[in-house]
């Protein structure tokens, strides 16, 4: 034990030593979080609206003054019939609402179920999906205000994430980006470099066994990707108001696993290359892009081909993401996150059995 000890001693003074690499495995998942959090966001934001209304009566001077007044809103003035496709093509506006042009008759004919014609047409730039799907509905029930109590409108109730903040969405997807990278990609550099320069042979001769040797290379990763998950779930409930609503305990234990399993996927990058940049570009294509594409990190898996969501079965970022939006935004107990533990853990077993047997095949 004191010799394994001493290699995870030898490795941490390593690591502290190079401070690109402290940079890197410190700062940039703080940076990460933040830019999701605050500045990269789904949300809808600066909607400019023209309006159209042949009669500007009261109630319309009044539905255009809500939309004005509103922040998420920008009021670009009226336009008349002719100019609604020249204005959307031309990009002054995001959107264009449609007044009828016996509106006021229509609304008393509405409220007293006299009519169901139609007393508003909204028109959105759609070559931006979100802001068209989302948009809409947020411009329709600012327009018609109190009106829409009087419309057969159906009850919506939003559970979880009532204000629709993306950061809800991208904290779980941040957090299995971030540690898979960091664990993976540095355990595997960390091991072919030591291949690279030499002394991985050095060290093979030594006492100590070379499994201990690997998992001591592994201790301090691990140790620095526990120092990130504090801080990003710190930062996202403090700082992104994003809550911790299951059992916080088992949020941790699932983050864990997660890691070991990031580990052991850095552990078998190594055992396939003998360079440092091979080792950067293999952990770099196999798990950047799988995992922001298949995870439902950004993307719904439910959106994808039959064959893609069969493909995304095998990411493990996509059960932990799954899984922590259960516990944490949700506030699920641990009992309905066992089907991703198990996954997790199943892949956990797996690759570490095929990644220290690779190894022990390339030292024969």
């Amino acid at each position: 034990m004191g010799e394994f000890l001493s290699f995870v001693r030898k490795e941490t003074l390593h690591i502290l030593r190079d401070s690109r690499t402290m940079l890197v495995v410190l700062l940039a998942p703080v940076i990460q979080l933040l830019l999701f959090g605050f500045a990269i966001s789904t949300e809808v934001n600066n909607v400019r609206v023209a309006v159209v209304a042949p009669h500007r009566s009261e109630s319309v001077r009044q539905a255009v003054e809500r939309v004005a007044a509103n922040p998420y809103f920008t009021f670009e003035g009226y336009i008349s019939q002719q100019e609604i496709d020249r204005t959307l093509r031309a990009g002054r506006a995001d959107a264009v609402a449609v007044f009828a042009a016996d509106f006021d008759r229509k609304v008393d004919a509405l409220s007293r179920g006299e009519s169901s014609e139609a007393i508003l047409q909204l028109i959105f730039d759609a070559s931006n999906t979100t802001l068209a799907t989302a948009g809409s509905t947020y411009l329709q029930s600012i327009i018609l205000g109190d009106l829409q109590g009087s419309m057969p409108m159906p009850d919506t109730r939003l559970l979880y994430n009532p204000q629709m903040k993306s950061a809800y969405n991208f904290v779980p997807g941040i957090m299995g980006l971030i540690f898979i990278l960091i664990c993976a990609m540095m355990t595997s550099v960390s091991i072919v470099r030591e291949k690279e320069t030499g002394t991985m042979e050095v060290l093979l001769v030594s006492p100590v066994r070379p499994i201990r040797i690997i998992f001591a290379k592994m201790v301090p990763y691990f140790t620095l990707s526990c120092l990130n998950l504090l801080t990003i779930l710190l930062l996202a409930r403090y700082v992104l108001d994003v809550p911790l609503a299951g059992n916080v305990v088992a949020l941790v234990a699932l983050s864990l696993l997660y890691l070991i399993l990031s580990l052991a996927l850095g552990l078998f990058f190594s055992t396939i290359t003998n360079k440092q940049s091979t080792a950067l570009l293999i952990s770099a294509m196999l798990l950047m892009m799988p995992v922001i594409m298949f995870s439902g990190m950004i993307f719904p898996i439910e959106n994808l081909p039959v064959v893609l969501r069969a493909i995304s079965c095998v990411v493990p970022t996509r059960w932990y993401i799954e899984a922590v939006r259960k516990l944490m935004i949700e506030g699920l107990p641990f009992v309905s996150v066992i089907r991703e533990t198990a996954i997790l853990a199943a892949m956990t077993v797996a690759l570490i059995g095929v990644a220290l047997r690779k190894f022990n095949d390339k030292l024969e």
